[in-house]
């Protein structure tokens, strides 16, 4: 008996599957594609989706399946995301790399097994198997101790034994099990999604889903011509990243961008449980209760439609349509390709479907042809860097075309010659698009900024806020040269701002950050573009911190009006009161402060005389003094208590006033 242990082989028949082909892809900008496959099952048969790993989220969240011939799919089955190493080391066994049969029966200890060697049939339990070493005299064997049925121990050497069978039926299943990991662990990145069906006939099973894929690319040459209208060729780029061959699939590519997330449904999410313990044995847990959040229970959901029908929707078969190429030199009239796409509307979204099958082999790429057609486009010069005195060459592209054009690099011929590339954002259908493709060294602009004074435009005030609407004039000259023998367009973009408005111009179109205005430039001449511009922005002043002359300097001004130039003078005539007021108090304070000074003067002459004899009379002269200055600072402190009274009422008579404030 071979005495290594072969698991792939004892495993494969409980892991047969038929693998269904990819018959339909789709390809977004998002990141995701939509695949369709399907195929015939044999009775009892069942059907086998291969993906990565990282796809598996993806799968369980789109994932549809539809059975015709009068089978229901009764369930679905896919490799667990447990690691290999830890489901296996669930197991009391294991099996390791080329490992001896007795080592392998050592771990079934007391194992109820049956053997045949030759004619001759041994059952028993195992004791011990061991591995006895080779010698110059035999080779290595395989031999395992068993407690015979007879009650017997007995050596057996494996190489004798042509069958031998676990007797234990759990054990059977264990190790049928633990083949069965290993065998469908084929790659550490594979995971099978089994289908499997309660028809006992063959039927056709069908399953859909989206998966992480590459985006397309768009690629574009613009072509000029000798025509009216300019060609415009489109290319696709796509790449196979999957397990799986696209052989003669129907393939689609959506331009726009539907939201898409991923979740977590593959891996497994555990919760922590609460240990459950007798109420007597642990004390009283806090219980915490959700709120409410409506009087009445909610709606039941509106029924989901069904799998096939929205697999239905975006599965409809595409008539195919060839667009005819002209003959003409290989630059002038682009590839000679046969388009064979047709383009549709998807509500926000628009799908270029290919009417020939398309075959793409897994960890390949393509490029394929989605357009071919001429195009509205005119071309012209664009100036927006005002660091650079050259403008670009650039093309005005219309999208006539009646079909979405998806973003993408242009690569522009002129007059069949490569002339520059550009790139492109997705352009809708009647949209139109500027792009630029190389710089016009045939043609200098330069800049100049000068700005006015600054004006008032009106005036508002409010509870004791004042605000001033100020205006200051902007000119902005380009002076344009055009050094070539031939008539030119230039556009130029001029900074949109906040509080600019035009005085002077009107522009050909505005964007978001930019205004857009046409010269024609005539040839070998210079031209000039100013561009005028009224600043306005609002200053806002606290009236409490104005000065009396500065509120009547602003109440002077021609744009105020009657009624806030009369609060104005009134509020500023109780500002000169109050100031009024300010200065008495002031001066009253600085004569008594002065008249301290002096009668501090005074005592100090007063203590020295006092000790000299004869100096009487000069004594009571300074005192005269002292008293009289005493008076004098006794009226001024009632004139400084009067005019802080009359300050205190000023300044409530000014709030109120700030207060109604209003104009």
């Amino acid at each position: 008996m071979n005495s290594k242990i072969v698991p792939a082989v004892m495993a494969a028949s409980s892991l047969m599957a038929a693998e269904l082909p990819v018959k339909r892809v789709v390809l977004y900008k998002h990141g995701v594609g939509y695949f369709e496959r399907n195929g015939e099952l044999a009775a009892g048969e069942s059907a086998r989706l291969d993906f990565k790993a990282s796809e598996m989220n993806d799968v369980l969240k789109s994932l549809t399946v539809d059975e015709t011939g009068g089978g229901k799919v009764s369930g679905l089955r896919y490799d667990s995301s447990t690691p290999l190493e830890r489901r296996l080391g669930e197991y009391a066994f294991s099996v390791g790399a080329q490992v001896p049969l007795a080592q392998f029966l050592d771990q079934f200890k007391g194992a109820r097994v049956e053997m045949e060697t030759g004619a001759q049939k041994t059952a028993g339990s195992i004791v011990s198997g061991r591995v006895v070493a080779a010698t110059e005299q035999q080779p290595q064997r395989d031999l395992v101790v068993m407690l015979t049925d007879a009650n017997e121990l007995k050596t057996v050497d494996l190489s004798s034994v042509t069958s031998l069978k676990l007797a234990d039926g759990v054990l059977q299943r264990q190790l049928r099990d633990y083949l069965g990991a290993l065998a469908g662990a084929r790659t550490k990145e594979q995971r099978s999604v089994y289908i499997d069906s309660t028809d006992a006939k063959g039927r056709k099973v069908s399953a859909s889903y989206l998966i992480p894929t590459p985006i397309w690319k768009s690629s574009y040459r613009l072509i000029f011509r000798n025509q009216p209208q300019p060609m415009l060729e489109g290319w696709a780029i796509i790449d196979n990243t999957t397990n799986d061959d696209w052989t003669n699939i129907s393939l689609s590519l959506v331009s726009g961008k539907p939201i898409s997330f991923q979740s977590r449904l593959y891996d497994p999410k555990f919760i922590t449980r609460p240990f459950a313990d007798l109420p007597e044995e642990e004390a009283a847990a806090p219980v915490l209760y959700s709120g409410a959040v409506g009087g009445a229970p909610p709606p039941p959901p509106a029924a989901a439609p069904a799998p096939m029908q929205a697999k239905a929707r975006m599965g409809r078969a595409m008539a195919m349509t060839a667009e005819s190429v002209a003959v003409e030199p290989m630059m002038d009239r682009g590839s000679k390709v046969s388009v064979q796409t047709e383009g549709r509307e998807l509500g926000e979204l628009f799908e270029y479907a290919f009417g020939a099958p398309v075959t793409v082999r897994r960890n390949q790429s393509a490029m394929l042809p989605f357009l071919q057609q001429p195009l509205d486009a005119r071309k012209l010069l664009i100036y927006s860097d005002r660091s650079s005195q050259n403008p670009r060459t650039a093309a005005e592209l219309s999208n006539n075309t009646g079909k979405t054009l998806d973003g993408g690099p242009i690569t522009v011929f002129d007059n069949n010659a490569y002339a520059g590339e550009a790139l492109v954002e997705t352009v809708k259908t009647g949209d139109k698009r500027l792009i630029s493709y190389g710089v016009d060294l045939g043609t200098r602009v330069t800049t100049n900024i000068d700005s006015g004074n600054q004006r008032y435009l009106e005036f508002h005030a409010s509870r004791g806020t004042f605000t001033a609407k100020m205006g200051v004039e902007e000119t902005t000259t380009y002076t344009i040269k055009n050094i070539d023998n031939r008539a030119k367009t230039l556009i130029i973009e001029h900074p949109l701002r906040t509080g600019y408005k035009l005085m002077n111009q009107k522009p050909v179109e505005v964007t978001a950050a930019n205004q857009r205005f046409s010269v024609a430039l005539k040839p070998a001449s210079a031209e000039t573009f100013v561009v005028k511009e009224d600043y306005m922005h609002d200053e806002y002043m606290s009236i409490h911190s104005m000065t009396p002359d500065a509120i009547s300097a602003i109440a002077l001004n021609r744009v105020m009006s009657a009624a806030g130039k009369q609060q104005l003078e009134k509020i500023a005539a109780q500002k000169r009161l109050i100031a009024d007021a300010d200065r008495a108090i002031r001066g009253a304070e600085q004569r008594i402060q002065s008249l301290s000074t002096d009668q501090d003067r005074l005592r100090q002459n007063i203590s020295s005389l006092n000790s000299i004899a004869g100096q009487q009379e000069v004594v009571q002269r300074y005192a005269r003094d002292l008293a009289a200055r005493e008076q004098q600072i006794v009226t001024l402190r009632d004139q400084a208590a009067e005019q802080r009274t009359k300050k205190s009422a000023l300044e409530s008579e000014l709030n109120a006033m700030l207060e109604k404030l209003e104009f």
